[in-house]
């Protein structure tokens, strides 16, 4: 029996999340909107292609919040096919000494214990459910790559995504859940604004980098997520072109 697919977007209220959501829409996706302010998923749902959807209040750092909001999916869709972990934080970026405790916890309670923990709660749900199987796609970033200086919370906690993303990888073929991750790199998001103003180097300098079309961000999710499970993206990497990674920069 044919069902509509479902897709789960955590951090859906603005930047990658929301374009991912948007492109999952106009794909045919119903969704599930997650994120810890109501009110601009809210906002993201009422630009939704005309499918069901369903918005969760959940800080994804909060084991019985994220049980919870997949029992709202379960109960809502029956089924979940696509999860995209994509809430994440960054912290100040300062030299390790003077990095605060509380913040570096904060980094990996949301970027790592909060990715872990809604695929988790997703793994379970996809290997159970019938017809069985689902995709998990990680939101890496750049930073799971090459660290910028002064990025010793962020840039670890995302390393260790593509540890997460290769053990679900691994694991998932057993049960046709497929996962991979998308690596992104100045997207023009609110937290990129800086990026064409001037923001430091490995040299130590501080210089403009380019960005691009948070759009493109979100049709890259939603063309990983599109593949039959047969075919996976492990891992893909979308950035600006002329931003300093490649090489010396």
């Amino acid at each position: 029996m044919s069902h509509s697919k479902v897709a789960l977007v955590t951090g859906a209220g603005s930047g990658i999340g929301k374009a991912a959501a948007l492109s999952l829409s106009r794909a045919g996706y119903s969704l599930v909107l997650v994120g810890r302010r109501r009110s601009p998923l809210e906002e993201t749902a009422a630009e939704l292609a005309p499918a069901k959807s369903l918005v969760v209040q959940c800080d994804v750092s909060d084991s019985p919040a994220v049980e919870d909001a997949f029992r709202q999916v379960k109960s809502e869709f029956g089924r979940l096919d696509v999860l995209f972990n994509n809430a994440g934080m960054n912290v100040p970026g300062v030299p390790i000494d003077m990095l605060e405790v509380d913040d570096w916890r904060r980094c990996v309670d949301v970027n790592l214990t909060g990715s872990f923990l809604c695929a988790r709660q997703a793994f379970a749900l996809m290997r159970h459910q019938t017809p069985k199987g689902g995709r998990i796609i990680n939101n890496g970033s750049i930073s799971a790559q090459s660290p910028r200086p002064n990025s010793t919370a962020y840039t670890a906690t995302k390393h260790a995504i593509t540890g997460l993303t290769k053990c679900l990888s691994l694991d998932g073929r057993a049960h046709d859940i497929a996962c991979g991750q998308i690596d992104i790199g100045n997207a023009n998001t609110d937290l990129a604004a800086k990026f064409p103003l001037g923001v430091p180097q490995a040299s130590g300098d501080i210089r403009p980098e380019p960005v691009f079309d948070v759009e493109r961000c979100g049709e890259a999710v939603a063309y990983m997520a599109g593949l039959p499970l047969d075919a996976n993206i492990q891992f893909l990497t979308i950035m600006a072109t002329k931003m300093p990674l490649v090489g010396r920069g």
